[in-house]
């Protein structure tokens, strides 16, 4: 495995990007694929139960949240401006599909897309996944 040197003496092996995020996406370890990542719905699992990769320092905070709102936004945004230009349903006809696709797409989505942030800052070292502490910046100038 090839190792990238990240500022400083500290050398990090290489972590496959697209791979760990979609093992994240399928809500497995991105560490090793085959461990659950979360406990319940969106409760991450403390540790891999597989190889032992420690999660319990991962920051995905409201991210996830936007990406959801920003895909689900644009899948139905986009269906309804579509329907709306080649049908005459009504008021009631398009809350009656249009709220529900909303509801249950960021609900299926809203799991998968947390796993791929979590997959995202395991695989960048981020938040505690690289073995270090986080350092705060300290900007002088401010």
């Amino acid at each position: 495995m090839s190792e990238i040197h990240y500022g400083g003496d500290a050398a990090r092996e290489d972590r496959s990007l697209i791979r760990s995020m979609w093992r994240g996406f399928k809500c497995r370890c991105p560490n090793c694929g085959d461990g659950r990542l979360f406990d319940r719905f969106l409760k991450v699992t403390p540790q891999c139960a597989k190889c032992g990769e420690e999660f319990h320092h991962h920051r995905a905070d409201d991210l996830p949240a936007y990406l959801v709102i920003f895909i689900v936004g644009h899948i139905v945004v986009g269906g309804f401006m579509g329907v709306e230009m080649t049908s005459g349903l009504g008021l009631w006809q398009h809350l009656a599909i249009w709220v529900p696709l909303t509801i249950i797409g960021s609900i299926v989505l809203l799991q998968p897309v947390k796993g791929a942030v979590v997959g995202l800052q395991w695989a960048l070292h981020m938040h505690g996944f690289g073995g270090e502490e986080d350092r705060l910046d300290h900007h002088p100038e401010l």
